[in-house]
């Protein structure tokens, strides 16, 4: 584990544009050594659709060992439409980490850069700054994989249980207060469910309630999900950090992410009570893996974020001011007219990393 302020980081590039988007993250990281006193060891490992085509596993036994011995987990990306399990549904080692690892809290940050496009009329000027949380391993996921279909129907359950809900609501709150603490002005956290309809969500929004209780500086909502996706594309800057099942999440992240120019732009983080793993919210991309074209932003913000947890699990308050300068140097970045190719702009991976890593 850490010493002082040394950290391992067991490094999955992935599949298709996973490994091209990690390669300037590490070398962001490693511009962060020059100037400050932290110290990474990253060890490089196999897993995704490649290795199970080459070996039959999703990742071998060695990288789970890896992962559960090192600090934080960077992963690109993993999975090709191409290689599928027998039951048709695609390789992902990043569920399949969530898991092992229990990491329940899934963070989904979407802050509109400035000089980055937005569908959203005034985002410009009134900007986007929010947090999604995620459940990452129950609600309908918990059915994932024991579904049961027969000629006439077909059924999956979802589960919410009060040990996860319980902590992933102590998460959300901190977050808030960190977000607090840090300046967000007008800021607070949202519960979004459908407790109307559902008992599930009703026993959701109870717990949610009680946690409340213990943080009363935290100004606090409830939304049902529909009503919250209508909101969320007519006024997403008055949202702060918002807390939600794991199926919703899936769905309002990418929401969240399309917001802020989409998912080349959208980093993420699965949060356990010992380890986390951070990538970013797009995929594997292979029409476009090789040729350079694929945006790294997401990936970067990524390793800011890696920072930010890691400063917080271990009290090393220059982790997270390190974190912040990458944050400061992308925003630069684009400031200085870095224009991705999803945007319509000719900037690949290589013109990115490079306009990042000379702003920082």
């Amino acid at each position: 584990m850490s010493a002082n302020n040394a950290f391992h980081i067991a490094v999955l590039g992935g599949d298709g544009i996973g490994p091209e988007v990690m390669a300037p993250a590490l070398e962001v990281l490693r511009k962060i050594e020059q100037s400050t006193d932290l110290r990474f060891r990253f060890t490089e490992a196999p897993a995704g659709a490649n290795n199970y085509k080459e070996t039959g596993k999703s990742m071998p036994d060695s990288t789970v060992r890896l992962c559960e011995e090192a600090d934080a987990i960077l992963l690109g990306a993993c999975g090709l439409p191409s290689v599928r399990y027998p039951d048709n549904t695609e390789i992902m080692p990043q569920v399949e980490l969530r898991f092992h690892f229990d990491l329940y809290a899934g963070v989904r940050p979407a802050r509109l850069i400035p000089g980055v496009p937005s569908p959203i009329v005034g985002a410009d000027q009134k900007g986007i700054d929010l947090v999604v949380i995620r459940e990452s391993t129950e609600g309908l996921f918990a059915s994932m994989g024991k579904g049961v279909v027969t000629d006439g129907e077909a059924r999956e359950t979802l589960v919410i249980t009060r040990k996860t809900s319980e902590r992933l609501f102590e998460f959300s709150f901190r977050l808030a207060e960190r977000r607090k603490a840090r300046g967000r002005v007008g800021g607070g956290l949202t519960c979004v469910d459908k407790a109307n309809v559902f008992k599930a969500f009703a026993f959701f929004r109870d717990m949610f309630d009680e946690a409340a209780k213990r943080h009363p500086d935290v100004k606090t909502d409830r939304l049902y999900v529909d009503a919250c996706s209508a909101l969320l594309v007519k006024r997403p800057w008055d949202f702060d950090v918002m807390v939600m099942e794991n199926m919703f999440g899936d769905i309002l992240s990418d929401l969240t992410a399309g917001l802020i120019g989409g998912m080349g732009m959208a980093p993420s983080a699965d949060i356990g009570d010992r380890h986390a793993v951070f990538q970013p919210c797009h995929g594997t991309a292979p029409d476009i893996m090789g040729q350079g074209k694929a945006n790294p932003t997401a990936m970067i913000l990524s390793a800011a974020m890696m920072l930010d947890w890691l400063a917080d699990k271990h009290g090393v308050e220059g982790a997270a001011e390190a974190g912040e300068r990458i944050e400061r140097a992308v925003d630069k970045a684009y400031a200085g007219g870095i224009k991705p190719m999803e945007f319509g702009g000719s900037n690949g991976t290589a013109d990115v990393a490079k306009a990042v890593l000379a702003a920082l």
